[in-house]
């Protein structure tokens, strides 16, 4: 259990200002405050990894950048088509960035990025898959279905991301598992060739 909450809590810290937004908006507090708190949320977490004297991450630069624009714009406009739509803008400008070949290297441990390489860059694009398919699905909600929004956007977007966290960590640590126990085998069995 301690390394789910261990490979869980980056990416939770990434998406802190997301999960903020979504939260609020669930308990029906008002769209300007959720969205203040969403972009409070991004420039806190970036002055606490600069305090740490830490690198900030892709993903991290730009939820803080896209809070902070569309944040901007919708306190000022406080149009509620826009603050609805706006999740589809996130979505897609998230899943551009996680098109980047091998972005999710920073999230996983030493060992399964060595031994689950090609599984770590095959789940980097199914993380912007999934962002391309939470666009659509905002969009769509968000335009012919407003007065469902607000459940949309409080249940979805965390549920969808902690379904397929869950059958990535699942998948991965069966299968880099057992890509070590084979590597094991064969390195035992080459003392036994080399013997014979």
């Amino acid at each position: 259990m301690s390394n789910l909450l261990n490979a869980i809590r980056p990416l939770a810290w990434d998406f802190l200002p997301t999960i903020a937004f979504a939260i609020l908006t669930a308990l029906h507090v008002d769209v300007q405050i959720a969205t203040a708190a969403a972009v409070g949320a991004g420039l806190l977490q970036v002055l606490a990894v600069k305090a740490m004297k830490r690198q900030v991450g892709l993903l991290q630069w730009a939820g803080l950048g896209l809070a902070v624009v569309f944040g901007a714009v919708s306190i000022a406009t406080n149009d509620p088509r826009f603050v609805m739509f706006k999740p589809t803008l996130i979505y897609v400008a998230i899943g551009v960035v996680m098109l980047k070949r091998g972005w999710m290297l920073r999230y996983v441990p030493v060992i399964a990025h060595a031994h689950g390489g090609d599984l770590i860059v095959f789940w980097g694009y199914a993380w912007a898959a999934l962002m391309a398919l939470s666009a659509g699905l905002n969009a769509v909600i968000a335009i012919w279905f407003t007065k469902d929004w607000p459940l949309f956007i409080a249940v979805f977007p965390l549920a969808s991301k902690l379904a397929l966290f869950a059958v990535q960590y699942a998948s991965m640590r069966v299968i880099v598992r057992g890509r070590i126990m084979a590597e094991m085998a064969a390195q035992a069995a080459q003392p036994q060739a080399q013997a014979a």
